[in-house]
């Protein structure tokens, strides 16, 4: 490699590294090397081997420095007006939801739309190893999954399985099917330490016990333990509700949890369910009493609802770059407080009459959105458990809140440091301050100016920062997008469509 090539790679490790909020020392520990080396590294005075790169990828969980073609950029051409109109795609978190949900049947499951994501594609790939035959049935996105008789979890690809959070979810089917199993540490985005106790108080009153040693969850199943009272979830989460609904599932009897999201992932779950002939009584609500079927043989054919996370990014990049588009299949029951605040800010936009989408009860709109003057809320901006506003959507609203004219504050009060991330709209002529690991204060307008950044490494700030290239003058670079391409199927292509100018290149 030459002197340059090294300083280059050496630079991107190093921002990698500081995203992930690791020291030297830390990533020396996990290469088994010494922070000396690792500095030599970052200074691109370190010859490396492909093996030590690959090694260094996988430390960091990112493409950065990846083998097979290198990580894939973007380079964005900011300042472009949108137009036209664009589909909202299927839900990415019912999609891994309905994978997961899968294997409570031994029937047939085919799922419609299902979005070509890398979270899907990990999630496949673990299926795949444990003896699931999944097969993409047409370019629609339609999947089969026909689960084998008997499961091989000694063969599980645990590579693929740390690479997402949905494998935890993992824990509610399994426990049906085996009486002793072990799954890897869940991985993902990086969005600070979550706790997996409130799965575990979930699970337990079904006999699923957890110990987590070397890197693995150790479950152990006592088949002679069921609820006994109403189950009382310790957090409103979505994957920890969509746990107990699937343990609930299959358990011979009538299981009543309270506290339960009512979020549309775990709706789209219970209508699963329901075609399964698993009778779910207060969908939507924050009580669900699920009578279950211990034996599940079912060939099924289900559509999710459309993403109201894609909604709002799409919805985003209309403000932002102050253009008029039609956002078609909105799922508008999961965007009504985000388009109540967005009105009480300036937006001028009109949406169509209601209709449902092909799961048949999840209601859509057309949104169709106009240049706006926007000013800052008169309150904070922060989000709650449905029917509040998103956790996922509310750092859209960093870079809306940087388009309009006052000082806006967001408490991102769910995780420890996804905040930190926004504060990288600053190398695009943001203002935006962190007062602490959970509130940052946006000031607006912002006058963006275009810039080379190495992508957050958590999903919905990675976007945020896309988008706000967009809006800036002059042609930004966005660094190693695997964590977009994770919960997002071509979204520069389908932003391109709408007259944005995003180019997908590689180094190597």
């Amino acid at each position: 490699m030459t002197d340059d090539y090294l300083a280059r790679i050496g630079n991107l490790i190093r921002d990698a590294r500081k995203h992930r909020g690791w020291t030297q020392t830390q990533l020396a520990d996990v290469l088994g090397t010494s922070q000396s080396a690792v500095n030599r590294i970052e200074k691109g005075h370190q010859n490396l081997t492909l093996e030590m790169l690959a090694r260094i990828g996988e430390a960091l969980d990112s493409e950065i420095v990846s083998l097979g073609g290198g990580p894939v950029h973007l380079r964005v051409v900011g300042g472009r007006e949108l137009s036209g109109s664009i589909d909202v795609k299927s839900s990415k978190n019912a999609g891994v939801a309905l994978l997961c949900a899968s294997l409570l049947n031994k029937g047939r499951t085919t799922l419609r739309k299902v979005a070509r994501i890398e979270e899907v594609n990990r999630l496949l790939e673990v299926l795949n190893s444990i003896g699931v035959k999944t097969t993409w049935l047409n370019d629609a996105g339609d999947l089969e999954i026909v689960p084998p008789e008997h499961l091989n979890l000694s063969g599980m690809d645990a590579e693929a399985a740390r690479r997402t959070r949905s494998i935890i979810m993992f824990l509610g089917p399994l426990m049906h099917r085996e009486d002793t199993f072990q799954l890897p540490y869940a991985g993902g985005c990086d969005l600070g330490t979550r706790t997996v106790e409130p799965h575990m108080s979930a699970l337990r009153p079904f006999g699923l016990e957890i110990k987590a040693t070397a890197g693995e969850y150790h479950a152990l199943v006592n088949r002679a333990i069921s609820p006994a009272k109403p189950i009382v979830l310790t957090e409103r989460g979505d994957t920890v509700t969509e746990n107990a609904i699937m343990a609930a599932a299959r358990h011979d009897g009538v299981t009543v949890i309270r506290n339960a999201s009512s979020n549309y992932m775990v709706q789209d779950l219970c209508f699963y369910l329901d075609l399964l002939g698993v009778k779910i009584d207060g969908v939507g609500s924050t009580t669900l009493t699920v009578h279950g079927k211990p034996e599940i043989d079912v060939d099924v054919d289900y559509a999710p609802s459309e993403d109201p996370i894609e909604a709002m990014s799409l919805l985003t990049a209309a403000i932002v770059t102050s253009s008029e588009i039609t956002i078609r299949r909105a799922p508008v029951e999961f965007l009504e407080i985000e388009l109540a605040l967005l009105e009480e800010m300036g937006l001028d936009y009109s949406r169509s009459e209601e209709y449902l989408a092909e799961n048949g009860r999840t209601r859509l709109v057309d949104l169709t959105t106009r240049p706006s003057t926007l000013h800052a809320p008169i309150d904070k901006i922060h989000p709650m458990p449905f029917p509040g506003l998103n956790i996922d959507n509310l750092p859209f609203f960093a870079v809306i809140a940087a388009s309009a004219t006052g000082q806006t504050l967001i408490h991102d009060w769910v995780y420890e440091n996804r905040a930190i991330y926004l504060t990288d709209l600053n190398k695009l002529g943001g203002r935006v301050k962190l007062l602490d690991p959970h509130r940052v204060m946006v000031e607006g307008p912002t006058h963006w100016s275009g810039a080379e950044i190495m992508c957050p490494p958590a999903l919905r700030p990675a976007v945020v920062t896309l988008i706000a290239m967009m809006a800036a003058k002059g042609t930004s670079v966005l660094r190693s997008v695997y964590v977009i391409n994770r919960g997002y199927e071509d979204l520069a292509t389908r932003l391109n469509s709408l007259g944005a100018q995003i180019e997908t290149f590689r180094d190597i």
